[in-house]
This record gives structure tokens, C-alpha cells and sequence, in this order.
């Protein structure tokens, strides 16, 4: 392997792991010309994650599945995973109701 191949070779990879095309340097690559190519024949995919549920509402969500389950296990569950949510104190009065 000859020095000169191997520079631009270290180049190359040191260019591609910073972000950086060729564009600038007046050469194109191929896989930049893939990766910018235009996709509007294509179909629109599904996001390949989820939103991010909101956690508010996840947390009533969970109270609210706890309240009408109405057992003291339920309860004392969704207070130790949300302890300091405001729903916890009333999940507390709940709790206290339900043991007497």
C-alpha cells in the first residue's frame, strides 16, 4: 500500500466521522449522492419510534386505573411509583378510606 493511498484513505474516514462530504472539496461521493437523493415518489414511512407519551396525562392514566381497581395493593403501587405527583396525596386519602 502506498503512503499517499493510505493519507487520503485516513482522510476519508476522519471526513466521514466528522459529518463532512466531499462536496466541499469539489468531489462528490456516492453514498453522499444517496443519502441526499430525492424520496418524493417514495411513500411516507411510520416514524420507527413512537411519540413520547405526555407523562401527565400517563400518570392519571395510572391513577385513575388504580381508583377504580379500588385495592389497597393498587394504591399503595401507584404511591410508591409517583409519591410526590399530586395524585398521590389523594391516592393516600383513598388508601386510608379503603383500610378502614
Amino acid at each position: 500500500m502506498k503512503r499517499r493511498s493510505l493519507k487520503a484513505g485516513l482522510m476519508g474516514a476522519l471526513m466521514a466521522l466528522a459529518g463532512l462530504s466531499q462536496e466541499a472539496l469539489g468531489g462528490l461521493l456516492v453514498m453522499v449522492e444517496k443519502a441526499k437523493a430525492d424520496h418524493s415518489g417514495m411513500t411516507s414511512r411510520a416514524p420507527s419510534m413512537p411519540m413520547a407519551r405526555d407523562p401527565v396525562a400517563a400518570v392519571a392514566e395510572e391513577y385513575e386505573a388504580a381508583h377504580r381497581k379500588g385495592t389497597r395493593e393498587a394504591l399503595e403501587l401507584f404511591i410508591a411509583r409517583h409519591g410526590d405527583d399530586p395524585l398521590a396525596d389523594q391516592a393516600r386519602r383513598e388508601l386510608n378510606r379503603v383500610a378502614k
